[in-house]
């Protein structure tokens, strides 16, 4: 079975703030010209997206020298809800959502065998379930939770990247005052971004249609082969067996 997880591209949907505004647009037409064509303008981290380690760092890897195979990952569907807005997400709640059910230590291929690298697991990517997809198109979608730093630390040690229905693992400056109080308690900078993009290890952000997915899958996220690009839009999808 397949799942687009990806948000569509289209005029005015939501960015990041202060990233470009996105159009899409007809160029030419049936009517004036006999076939179809657009423009689009957008930034490189709009809609469905994954960052590359030159999002963070000045040396990192860019989009276009990543290996595509990176981008077909072996996922596992971690679910955090309820969640608050602007609630932390710690590595205790990663390990006990991971223990709910299933032992965390499957995360690894054979964490028993000491001849295994524990930096090359059976999953690839932990798909964070906030909630917070439900929230598109409004002013609430950037309140949404955030990795701790110690969390994104725990996901490098365990080798995966993060996936998340949010605008990124790290806060999103807010535009409600009644989030000052809660804003002043959050980490300054990109730490979550730093630590997973500085081990190579993969974020796509602002996935959608989490809702009743297995609790393992595949996921394809191509990025477009964008020369020294730090970001690009893909197409998510996931599959599994019915």
């Amino acid at each position: 079975m397949f799942r687009d997880l990806s948000r569509p591209i289209e005029t005015g949907m939501p960015t990041y703030p202060g990233d470009p505004e996105v159009t899409l647009a007809p160029d030419a037409t049936h009517e004036d010209g006999g076939y179809a064509t657009g423009e689009l303008r957008t930034g490189t981290h709009a809609g469905t997206h994954v960052d590359a380690p030159r999002h963070a760092l000045p040396d990192g890897a860019t989009i276009d020298e990543i290996d595509p195979g990176r981008f077909a990952v072996d996922a596992r569907l971690v679910d955090l809800r309820p969640l608050e807005p602007r609630e932390a997400i710690t590595a205790d709640a990663l390990s006990e959502r991971l223990g709910d059910g299933t032992d965390s230590i499957d995360l690894a291929v054979d964490a028993h065998d000491p001849a295994v690298d524990a930096l090359d697991p059976a999953i690839d990517l932990l798909v964070l379930h906030t909630g917070w997809a439900t929230r598109w198109g409004t002013e609430r979608y950037r309140d949404h939770p955030y990795l701790t730093a110690s969390a994104a630390v725990w996901c490098r040690e365990w080798g995966v990247g993060v996936g998340l229905d949010a605008f990124g693992p790290d806060p999103t400056p807010s535009s409600a005052e009644t989030d000052a109080a809660a804003a002043a308690d959050e980490p300054d900078g990109s730490p979550a971004h730093d630590v997973l993009l500085g081990a190579d290890l993969p974020i796509v952000e602002n996935l959608c249609g989490l809702d009743e997915l297995p609790t393992r899958f595949r996921l394809y996220a191509f990025p477009l082969r964008l020369r020294e690009g730090d970001g690009s839009p893909v197409r998510a999808v996931a599959e599994w067996e019915g």
